[in-house]
């Protein structure tokens, strides 16, 4: 009930509730922030950028999920626009023509920490990385993640196998010592 009381009073436009919110959700967004950035300074610019935004469309939050879940998309959204922002060629590819088969095995060798799996996701191109740790790290099933990225779910699908198997080879090499 408390956070509904703070999100209505934050559609009146409370800026003591909007502080309340801002301080209640702040340090999570800012990690969610730099898992896609890497960097503080761009990540509080987009945690602000996305706190105004909320705040801006908060009349559109219905409620239908957590008020953490919908902040934690704009978060995402507006991570993914600033990379986009900062790169000037990019190139698309069409995968709806590819044939999916579902796998849904993360394992990896109990010898891989998790930093080295962190740092492997982070070596992995844009297109796969982001829908990577969507996935495993922020929890998104396909069709969120599709929304988000503004993908079909084919294409999602696409890309995190690819991203996966990407993930699994980059892993195998650390493993023997290759990786760096």
């Amino acid at each position: 009930m408390f956070q509904i009381e703070i999100v209505e009073r934050c559609k009146a436009n409370d800026r003591k509730a909007q502080l309340k919110l801002y301080k209640q959700y702040c340090e999570g967004m800012f990690c969610v922030a730099m898992r896609f950035l890497k960097d503080a300074d761009d990540a509080e610019d987009v945690l602000q950028e996305s706190f105004i935004k909320a705040f801006q469309k908060i009349h559109q939050f219905k409620g239908d999920v957590t008020f953490g879940a919908w902040l934690k998309r704009i978060v995402i959204n507006k991570s993914i626009d600033f990379l986009k922002s900062k790169k000037e060629n990019t190139m698309r590819l069409n995968e709806n023509f590819i044939h999916i088969t579902e796998d849904e095995d993360w394992t990896v060798d109990d010898g891989v920490a998790t930093e080295t799996i962190k740092k492997a996701i982070e070596r992995l191109p844009e297109k796969y990385r982001y829908v990577v740790m969507m996935y495993l790290i922020e929890g998104f099933d396909h069709s969120e993640i599709a929304e988000v990225l503004h993908l079909t779910e084919t294409t999602c699908r696409t890309r995190l196998l690819r991203g996966k198997g990407l993930l699994k080879e980059a892993l195998k090499q650390w493993n023997y010592g290759t990786g760096s």
